[in-house]
């Protein structure tokens, strides 16, 4: 027998999902701003070498699309489910990458 979701998110889902998400995305974006700095100790040796140039435009890129996509919430029932659960999950993880890069 085929399950039948309710078609809306209780109040607590639709108000923790969005959080999560945007959480879970701005640590995402932190552990690639963090990633993605040229090894030496200034950020001006950049063009030193191609290697950290390329690193840090793909990055910032990266950084760029993931804050644009942060703060657009879900669309239906299903999507706050979703996100909710998986930020549950996803947000300690990515909080102790961060720890951990940093």
């Amino acid at each position: 027998m085929a399950r039948i979701s309710s078609p809306h998110a209780s109040d607590a889902v639709r108000i923790a999902a969005p959080i999560l998400r945007a959480v879970f995305m701005l640590l995402l974006a932190a552990i690639t701003a963090r990633v993605c700095l040229p090894q030496s100790e200034q950020i001006w040796q950049v063009y030193d070498s191609p290697r950290d140039l390329a690193r840090l435009a793909l990055g910032g890129a990266f950084c760029g699309w993931i804050l644009f996509h942060a703060f657009s919430g879900p669309k239906d029932a299903e999507g706050y489910r979703a996100w909710f659960y998986f930020g549950l999950a996803a947000v300690p993880f990515a909080l102790i990458c961060l720890i951990a890069v940093w």
